[in-house]
């Protein structure tokens, strides 16, 4: 491995690590639950199954290759590398977001897919699917999931959680919390006896989707 591959290796997997002890700061799950993970050429870096996400630390890197063969670090990989693994050998993600967030994981066991409640569902790539359950770690959820991600970037898993993707860790992050606070204004709004929140059309999430082209800073 080339000086430059390494420094690249630590690099992502301190970002991995900041990443997973985020979703754990902003309740996003609890203990162990959830995992994230990110590419680094044909290395894919994952938390490892089991471990508080504060006992890790730079020497603690796990990393398995596209077909999942474990390439570095001692500890076992989180028992959703199948999932991981099939955002990444079905998209051009370079980093996945697992958790068990609550008002999300609620609606999940509400819906097929999330009403259109916000337009931050465009931030999504479009209204938001609920894949079908399947115990966790199986090759059946990672199917079941790639069915609800076409043409999204994210996720609802039945009765589980969420997944999201993205260019960057950091990306992936902002697109779970823009899904719990979709979820979470979902339910608080449904919530009101003898009224049904307003919802957007198909129209309207295209409009917003094409004027978030121009959003943010140039360059």
């Amino acid at each position: 491995m080339s000086d430059q591959h390494q420094d690249a290796i630590e690099r992502v997997w301190d970002g991995v690590v900041a990443t997973a002890r985020r979703t754990a700061a902003d309740g996003l799950v609890v203990g162990t639950s959830g995992n994230v993970s990110a590419r680094v050429g044909g290395v894919v870096l994952v938390t490892p199954s089991g471990v508080p996400y504060d006992r890790l630390g730079p020497g603690d890197a796990v990393g398995v290759d596209l077909a999942g063969r474990q390439v570095l670090g001692d500890m076992t990989p989180t028992s959703e590398l199948p999932l991981h693994l099939a955002v990444y050998n079905n998209s051009n993600a370079a980093a996945v977001v697992h958790t068990h967030a609550v008002h999300a994981t609620a609606v999940s066991t509400l819906v097929t897919e999330v009403p259109l409640v916000h337009y931050a569902a465009a931030m999504l790539g479009g209204p938001v699917r609920t894949a079908a359950y399947a115990r966790y770690g199986t090759r059946e959820l990672a199917e079941n999931m790639l069915t609800a991600l076409r043409d999204r970037t994210g996720c609802l898993l039945q009765n589980h959680g969420t997944v999201t993707y993205g260019d960057t860790l950091d990306e992936a992050y902002d697109r779970t919390a823009q899904l719990e606070w979709m979820c979470r204004l979902w339910l608080t709004a449904s919530s009101v006896p003898g009224h049904h929140p307003t919802l957007l059309s198909p129209a309207q999430l295209r409009e917003v989707t094409d004027a978030l082209k121009g959003y943010g800073q140039p360059g």
